[in-house]
């Protein structure tokens, strides 16, 4: 594909969004619907195609185990995948509401709606879940997507496009509401980011380099999601066995995915017994531990950390783990290092909590429970698009409210201004 077929494309997409933006929620839900069946419909298929890009991640790409584990399907997971395109279903649509209603002393009445941003572009790295969930949040919002995923998923995302524009065609939408850039050309990555007018907003999903590599290219408006150094504090006044149990699943539940923890910081009271619990734990699941020098004191195995420890994310089997001297020690170093994307204490000090979640600038901040949490399925949005870092206009797990954005229709009588 060169430039020009690429804008060509980009164009038949714009046209698309037009037709998905005058639907009604019921006629988007029955195209969800035609999505949700064709999924488990064409598992198979999808599965063989998904084998071809396990087999290329180790004979071509040499992907790491958690890389290989996140561009992994199984019938589970499309099931999985299938029961989020049905909670999307579930609900309501976010465009075309009245958001507000107000007539001015001049008779001017102001009602502000929400509406669909038009065309959305997507570049993430190998997961294809994402494909899907990207395609629905915006088919149920009435955006059209343009999906660029990463190599490594080249059949597997081309499958999904191809049932998804199936399921499109069969309820008389255009199948060009959802395309995939399956050229793997990074060339095109940047043409695609120069397309404003035709693109209204540019998603990133992926590790901290592809993100910054949109944010500073991008001549569309961006939403930055974020790359996930997530840190878990276990406070003097912790219950050590959940603070094993947060432990154990927030670092190797996935430990590829953007919200596992990646740095684990310690109250030096209680940082001798924590050790002694959770150390044994997460050994048993094969993870490395980097500490300082007093957790290298405390635990033998553990390999003295460099400074590039605590910003690293490392998406795999491997935790930085430091002890501080008091809670305000372990704020300072989160804010140092935090990636602004989700934080946890551990504590039965209800002071303590209400302090660290005030004082923590991140999109989502614990008390007692996982980083894992950090995800629109598990805060209920159905699925999500992404996380974001940034403030604006959306902060944390994205879903379908991420999606719109709003106008003013102004009803006026012959009102002009003096």
């Amino acid at each position: 594909m060169n430039s020009s077929e690429l804008k060509a494309a980009c164009l038949e997409v714009k046209k698309a969004s037009q037709v998905l933006g005058s639907l009604s929620e019921s006629k988007k839900n029955e195209v969800l619907g035609a999505v949700h069946d064709a999924l488990l419909k064409e598992s198979d298929f999808i599965l063989a195609e998904n084998a071809k890009d396990m087999e290329r991640a180790e004979s071509v790409f040499h992907l790491s185990s958690s890389m290989k584990e996140r561009l992994n399907l199984t019938e589970k997971r499309i099931v999985s995948i299938a029961e989020g395109v049905r909670q999307v279903m579930t609900l309501p649509d976010p465009s075309g509401r009245t958001i507000s209603d107000r007539t001015l002393p001049n008779g001017l009445e102001i009602v502000k709606t929400s509406v669909h941003f038009g065309t959305i572009a997507m570049i993430y790295e190998s997961r294809p879940n994402v494909t899907v969930d990207a395609a629905v949040l915006c088919l149920k919002s009435g955006n059209a997507c343009i999906l660029r995923g990463g190599k490594e998923a080249h059949f597997t995302n081309a499958a999904l496009t191809q049932v998804i524009q199936k399921a499109l065609v069969s309820c008389n939408v255009p199948k060009q509401a959802v395309f995939s850039i399956l050229d793997p050309s990074h060339e095109l990555v940047n043409e695609l980011l120069h397309l404003r007018g035709i693109i209204d907003l540019v998603i990133p999903r992926g590790g901290h380099r592809l993100i910054q590599t949109v944010v500073s290219n991008s001549s569309v408006p961006v939403i930055e999601t974020g790359s996930g150094v997530c840190h878990t504090y276990v406070d003097k006044e912790a219950d050590l066995d959940k603070a094993v149990r947060i432990i154990v699943n927030a670092k190797v539940q996935r430990p590829s995915v953007c919200n596992a923890m990646e740095t684990l910081l310690i109250h030096k009271d209680v940082a001798d017994a924590a050790v002694k619990k959770v150390f044994p734990e997460l050994e048993a699941y094969g993870v490395e531990i980097r500490g300082d020098e007093r957790i290298c004191s405390l635990w033998p195995h553990a390999i003295p950390a460099v400074e590039a420890d605590w910003s690293t994310e490392y998406g795999d089997l491997i935790l930085s783990v430091r002890v501080v001297d008091s809670l305000e020690e372990a704020i300072n170093h989160i804010s140092r290092y935090s990636t602004h994307h989700s934080e946890c204490i551990v504590t039965e000090n209800k002071k303590n909590a209400r302090l660290f979640v005030n004082a923590i600038d991140a999109a989502c901040v614990y008390v007692n429970a996982s980083t894992r949490f950090t995800d629109g399925f598990e805060f209920g949005f159905g699925a999500e698009i992404g996380i974001s870092t940034q403030k604006l206009h959306v902060r944390g797990p994205m879903g379908l409210e991420a999606l719109v954005t709003c106008k003013y229709k102004i009803f006026g009588d012959g009102q002009v201004r003096g």
